[in-house]
């Protein structure tokens, strides 16, 4: 059995580590609460991007002046090499955050014969390299508060390797928020650019009525917004989706640091009981010491 002496350092030294995740639990607790603002405030736009780049490709009298060779970024081609852009934390102490997002873009990989690798957040970048993954570009600094420039810089290496031919499909795996004791990893196909209207032409004759009557003014001209929406629909994806990131990764800090700081509480507890104990086996031992030695003496 260990002494008092030990026993109270232990104690110490857990009570300082309490301290410790009980200041983590706070700050991430107060930056959580902006995190889920900022991704709450994005999904407006991002829904207006989608619902602007639906309404321009849902006129047919558009998509018959579209040239493709034009707007490379609708082009759809036979899957050959798909890229992946991993977005993950640039810190621990996050509960099973990471290990969730990372064990679920390793699985999208083993699918993959031919791919290229973009990650966000060293845990990715740290994961991939151990694991022998060959990463074409590593972006980190950013993921607990990410900014546009930081989504226009990932959807810029998105765009490039798509436009030269490096990959013929661009898949983005992130983190869905959705409290701050639940996140979901998802995969999203962010290139080529699948008009939101392709994907209802289920009642196309219904709807046609209704589009018809809905005519909308193109300023100069559909081809010409068309192309300044796309890349703007590409970065507002990957805006969002950082946006879901950080208060997923903020909401999973403060899970953890609350639970490591219940789990030093209650060590602490069982400590001091140790404590008590060693205490009072020692002060039992000493009085069993000086009864013995006075009926030495008086023998």
């Amino acid at each position: 059995m260990p002494n008092p002496r030990e026993i109270h350092r232990h104690m110490r030294s857990v009570t300082n580590i309490r301290q410790i995740t009980k200041a983590m639990k706070m700050v991430a607790s107060a930056r959580l609460r902006k995190a889920q603002e900022r991704a709450i405030t994005t999904k407006p736009f991002a829904e207006k991007i989608k619902q602007l780049l639906q309404d321009a490709v849902s006129d047919r009298s558009v998509l018959g002046h579209i040239d493709p060779k034009s707007m490379p970024l609708l082009e759809q081609r036979p899957v050959k090499r798909t890229g992946y852009i991993v977005v993950s934390s640039d810190k621990g102490l996050a509960g099973p955050y990471n290990s969730n997002v990372l064990k679920h873009a390793q699985m999208e990989l083993m699918d993959s014969d031919d791919y290229t690798l973009i990650t966000v957040g060293r845990k990715a970048k740290e994961f991939f390299s151990r694991r022998g993954y060959d990463i074409s570009e590593a972006l980190f600094g950013f993921s607990d508060k990410p900014s546009y420039e930081n989504a226009n810089d990932i959807a810029r290496a998105a765009i490039k390797i798509f436009l030269n031919g490096s990959v013929d499909e661009v898949v983005l795996i992130y983190t869905e928020f959705k409290s701050a004791l639940s996140s979901t990893p998802v995969t999203k196909h962010v290139l080529p650019i699948v008009p939101p209207a392709a994907a209802e032409e289920t009642a196309s004759s219904a709807s046609g009525a209704q589009a018809s009557a809905n005519e909308i003014i193109f300023e100069p001209n559909p081809v010409d917004v068309i192309k300044q929406l796309l890349p703007y629909y590409v970065k507002t994806e990957i805006y969002a989706a950082l946006m879901q990131c950080a208060a997923s990764e903020l909401g999973a800090r403060m899970t953890a640091m609350s639970s490591a700081t219940d789990n030093a509480s209650d060590l602490i507890r069982n400590l001091e009981l140790s404590y008590n104990k060693a205490r009072q086996a020692g002060i039992t031992n000493e009085i069993n010491e000086i009864v013995g030695g006075a009926e030495a003496l008086n023998s």
